[in-house]
C-alpha cells in the first residue's frame, strides 16, 4: 500500500499505474467528489480531432427545464376546450397576450409572457416508457427496443446527451464545468437510473456534472464543496501538489495519456474546490428576498434561480430536473399524473412551474441575458387524450407539447398542431433528433458536426433538421 504521507518525490519508479488508480478511487485524496466529478480515460485518440462546423445560433448557454413524469399537454400548452369533458378535463384554457394563442389555465404569468415563447404542439417520440422515451428527448436517438421501462444507461444505447456534446465541444470557460446537472439525476420508482443522462460512448469525463441538492431546504449545501474538517484549502493545495508528483512517474514509464487524463479531472475538481468564485456561484443567500420569492419557495424553483446564476458564471448547459422527493407518492410521482390528476395539477405541479419559469424568462431579460439564453422546458413525453377511470391520463408519446423561448427564438409563435383530441401530430410534427438539431444550432453548432467516440469512430451529433420556423 502506498504511504501518501511517507513517499519522497525522489521515489519515481515507485509509483504503479495500480497505485495511481487506487488513488484517483478515493475521489481528489481524501475529497469526495465521487457524484461531482467523473473519471475514466482519454476523450478520444491521439491526433483525432473533433470537426466543428459553426452555425448561426446566437445563444451562448441553454438552461434545460426537465419536468420528469410527463405534464399533460392538455392542461397546459395545448388545452383543448371544444373536446368532450373525458379530454378536456377539469383544467380551462385562457388567451394569452398572443392573439388567438390559448394555454391552460393554471398558467397566468406564462400566458402573459407567450410573446416570449414558442411552443411546439407536435413533438412526438411513439414511446410511452420513461426510461426508453426519456433516452430519446435527451440525445435525439431512438432507444433500442422502444417502450423499455426501467432500462439503465449502457450500450447500445450510449448516445450522449445535448450536455455531454457540449463538455466534448466547448472547454469550459471558468473553473466551473461545461455542463451541470441538478438537482439530482432522473430515475424510476424502482431506482432505476434513466440511460441518456451522461456521455456514453465519449466516456465519463463527458457525464455533464451533477451537483445534488436540495436548493429550497433551510439546510441547503452542495455537499461536493464541503470539504473535510480536517483539510484545510492550504493542506488541499499540499495534495494537489502531491497528485502531481505522482504524475511524473507515470508520464516517464510511457503512460502519458492516463496521467494527463487523471491530473486534468483531478485539478478541474480542485478549481472548483478552491475557487471562491465557482463555489459563490451557488450561494443562493446573495439572492434578495424579493428575487427568491419570485421563483417560487419550491425546489423546482429554487432550482430556475440557481441555474441562472450558473449561466452567469458561464456555464454552457444547466439542466434542471424537478425535483423528486422521497415523499412523492407512488400512484403519482411527480408529473406522472396516473391518479387524480386535477388535484396534481392545480396544488403542486402547475402553479410552481408557472412561478419558476415566469421569473426565470423576466429575470433573463432584465439582466439583459436571455437573447443569449436559450431556455427550454420539455419533458420525455405527455399524457393520454382521455381520461382513465382513476381520474389521470397515462404515457403518451404519440403527441405532446414543449416550450423555448430565448436564444435566437422567434417568441409568440406555435409551430405544429396536434389533432382534436390531442392524441396524434396533425401536423408539423417534430422528432426528438430535431429538437437537437434546433437547439444545438442555437448553441452554435451545426447538425452535421462530428465528434469521435473512444474507438476513434465519427459520428455527426445528430441527424435531425433545425426547426426554421421558430428561429427568430
Amino acid at each position: 500500500m502506498i504511504s501518501l504521507e511517507s513517499r519522497s518525490t525522489s521515489s519515481r519508479s515507485s509509483v504503479t499505474r495500480r497505485e495511481l488508480m487506487r488513488i484517483g478511487g478515493i475521489g481528489a485524496c481524501g475529497l469526495s467528489l465521487s457524484h461531482l466529478m467523473p473519471q475514466g480515460t482519454a476523450l478520444a485518440r491521439e491526433g483525432l480531432q473533433d470537426q466543428i462546423r459553426a452555425s448561426a445560433g446566437r445563444a451562448k448557454s441553454c438552461i434545460v427545464l426537465f419536468l420528469m413524469g410527463g405534464p399533460p399537454q392538455h392542461s397546459t400548452w395545448d388545452p383543448k376546450p371544444d373536446a368532450p369533458q373525458e379530454v378536456r378535463g377539469q383544467i380551462g384554457s385562457i388567451p394569452t397576450i398572443v392573439p388567438g394563442v390559448h394555454y391552460g389555465e393554471l398558467m397566468p404569468k406564462l400566458a402573459m409572457r407567450a410573446d416570449r415563447l414558442a411552443v411546439l404542439r407536435a413533438v412526438s417520440t411513439n414511446d410511452n416508457a420513461h426510461s426508453s422515451s426519456g433516452y430519446y428527448m435527451l440525445t435525439g436517438r431512438p432507444h433500442a427496443p422502444m417502450n423499455a421501462e426501467n432500462v439503465n444507461p449502457g450500450a447500445p444505447n450510449d448516445w450522449p446527451n445535448w450536455g455531454a456534446l457540449l463538455q466534448r465541444l466547448s472547454p469550459p470557460a471558468c473553473g466551473l464545468p461545461t455542463s451541470v446537472r441538478l438537482p439530482h439525476h432522473i430515475f424510476n420508482t424502482d431506482g432505476s437510473t434513466w440511460p441518456g443522462q451522461d456521455g456514453g460512448m465519449l466516456g465519463r469525463p463527458a457525464d455533464p456534472w451533477l451537483f445534488r441538492c436540495a436548493p429550497a431546504s433551510p439546510d441547503y449545501r452542495i455537499a461536493e464543496f464541503q470539504l473535510p474538517e480536517d483539510i484545510s484549502l492550504g493542506r488541499l493545495s499540499l495534495r494537489r501538489d502531491l497528485v502531481r508528483t505522482i504524475e511524473r512517474p507515470l508520464s516517464a514509464a510511457n503512460e502519458v495519456s492516463i496521467a494527463k487524463a487523471f491530473g486534468e479531472q483531478q485539478q478541474r475538481a480542485y478549481d472548483v474546490l478552491s475557487s471562491a468564485t465557482s463555489r459563490g456561484a451557488f450561494d443562493l443567500s446573495s439572492e434578495s428576498v424579493e428575487t427568491r420569492l419570485r421563483y417560487g419557495t419550491t425546489q423546482f424553483g429554487q432550482s430556475c434561480l440557481l441555474a441562472r446564476r450558473l449561466i452567469e458564471a458561464d456555464v454552457k448547459l444547466v439542466q434542471v430536473n424537478w425535483y423528486r422527493s422521497p415523499d412523492e407518492p407512488t400512484d403519482n410521482p411527480c408529473w406522472d399524473s396516473h391518479t387524480n390528476e386535477t388535484h396534481r395539477l392545480k396544488n403542486v405541479l402547475i402553479p410552481p412551474t408557472d412561478d419558476a419559469v415566469s421569473a426565470l424568462l423576466d429575470d433573463l431579460a432584465d439582466r439583459g441575458l436571455l437573447e443569449e439564453t436559450l431556455v427550454v422546458c420539455m419533458s420525455e413525453f405527455g399524457r393520454s387524450p382521455r381520461m382513465n377511470l382513476s381520474g389521470g391520463r397515462d404515457h403518451w408519446g404519440a403527441v405532446f407539447s414543449i416550450a423555448l423561448a430565448g436564444g435566437g427564438i422567434q417568441g409568440g409563435t406555435v409551430y405544429g398542431a396536434s389533432d382534436e383530441i390531442g392524441a396524434f401530430p396533425k401536423s408539423g410534427r417534430v422528432g426528438p433528433e430535431d429538437l437537437t438539431a434546433t437547439i444545438l444550432h442555437c448553441l452554435g453548432i451545426a447538425p452535421e458536426t462530428l465528434f469521435h467516440d473512444l474507438q476513434g469512430r465519427p459520428h455527426a451529433v445528430t441527424n435531425g433538421q433545425v426547426i426554421q420556423s421558430i428561429l427568430a
